[in-house]
């Protein structure tokens, strides 16, 4: 790793910890600038971090918000990704043995995609995700991906993450794609279901105690057409 390092912040379990969520933010496609604390890409996560640690930190649920190191992607370098590997190294290191369940949003999303190859994935939650054509989908085999686009999305592109989708499903062992009408990409004007998509999916990936019955149920049994194409 570069000297500098990127951050990482924790919400600790209610006790013993039993699984790991790590939340991945969004940036750019270049650029080399330090990612602080007060970016939006980075404070718009902060919720769904609250959301899981309120949800899930009673049943063993540790959730940790990665900071990246710089804004960009920047290509070939995959900045973000390698900051993920690190974070997941940590997880690792510090909590061995424990399942992970990746959340991101936009470039973030790309990065939890990508790195849903590290053996303690089970699986990987994509907001908005940024899936150009021809995103390798091989590291999601065998783990659980629910995907979410606004409609309206201006900055990444719905179209994408359902070819993205309609790939992956050949190598995941499910996935999921809802299609929110009336939102962007910020996720601001229909805020309680996205963090409700999230914390569902959580809970029923990492199997946590009183997940219940939830919108995701019905969601994996429809025909593949149909589950790449769920309206919300």
């Amino acid at each position: 790793m570069d000297e500098q390092r990127p951050g990482l912040a924790v919400r600790p379990a209610h006790g013993e910890a039993a699984a790991v969520a790590l939340v991945l933010h969004g940036g750019a496609e270049h650029g080399l600038s330090e990612v602080r604390p007060w970016r939006l890409a980075y404070l718009r996560m902060v919720p769904f971090v609250r959301a899981l640690a309120a949800a899930g930190g009673r049943h063993g649920l540790e959730v940790r918000l990665l900071r990246n190191r710089v804004r960009g992607w920047n290509e070939p370098a995959c900045d973000p990704l390698r900051d993920a590997r690190w974070a997941l190294e940590r997880i690792h290191a510090e909590r061995p043995g424990l399942p992970v369940v990746l959340v991101g949003h936009s470039m973030g999303g790309r990065v939890a995609l990508r790195a849903a190859d590290d053996p303690a994935v089970l699986g990987v939650c994509a907001l908005a995700p940024w899936t150009p054509r021809g995103e390798p989908v091989e590291p999601v085999a065998a783990r659980s991906v629910l995907i979410a686009h606004g409609l309206q999305d201006r900055v990444t592109k719905p179209g994408d993450s359902y070819h993205y989708a309609v790939r992956a499903a050949g190598h995941a062992a499910d996935v999921a794609r809802f299609e929110l009408a009336a939102e962007g990409h910020a996720m601001l004007r229909r805020a309680g279901v996205w963090t409700r998509l999230v914390v569902e999916f959580v809970a029923r990936t990492l199997a946590l105690p009183g997940a219940g019955a939830t919108l995701l149920d019905a969601a994996w049994t429809k025909p593949e057409p149909e589950r790449l194409r769920i309206p919300l």
